[in-house]
């Protein structure tokens, strides 16, 4: 499903596709498909790693700062093979369920600004 942009530049589409193009959204970031699933990454190290069944949707990211606080919630859990002892968690949500797009947004964004070069990551303060 393409994503599609209303007249004020707003994102429509579904979870997947509204977070996959901010996710891509960027700098310096591109996908890659290991595993069947999306890895965003920006300069070849993923930030983020997504997945859309007809079960419904998950996403993995890095949250240095918010760990604690997302493993609070119901729908998140560390993320496995390891990855979870480094920050990572994953959340899950059925087909059924709206993500907390806001949230998810954040944990996004920290998530980039944790593996992103420094020099990428000024740059996005300086855009602000």
């Amino acid at each position: 499903m393409p994503v599609k942009r209303t007249k004020a530049g707003a994102v429509k589409g579904s979870a997947y596709d509204r977070l996959r193009a901010l996710a891509l959204a960027y700098p310096e970031t591109h996908e890659d498909f290991p595993w069947g699933e999306s890895a965003i990454k920006v300069r070849g190290k993923a930030f983020l790693f997504m997945r859309q069944t007809s079960e419904g949707l998950g996403l993995s990211m890095k949250l240095p700062f918010s760990r604690e606080f997302a493993l609070d919630r119901d729908f998140v859990a560390p993320t496995g093979y390891g990855l979870g002892k480094a920050g990572w968690v994953t959340a899950r949500f059925s087909s059924r369920e709206a993500p907390p797009m806001d949230l998810l947004t954040a944990w996004i964004d920290e998530s980039y600004r944790a593996i992103a070069p420094k020099k990428l990551v000024a740059q996005l303060s300086k855009a602000q």
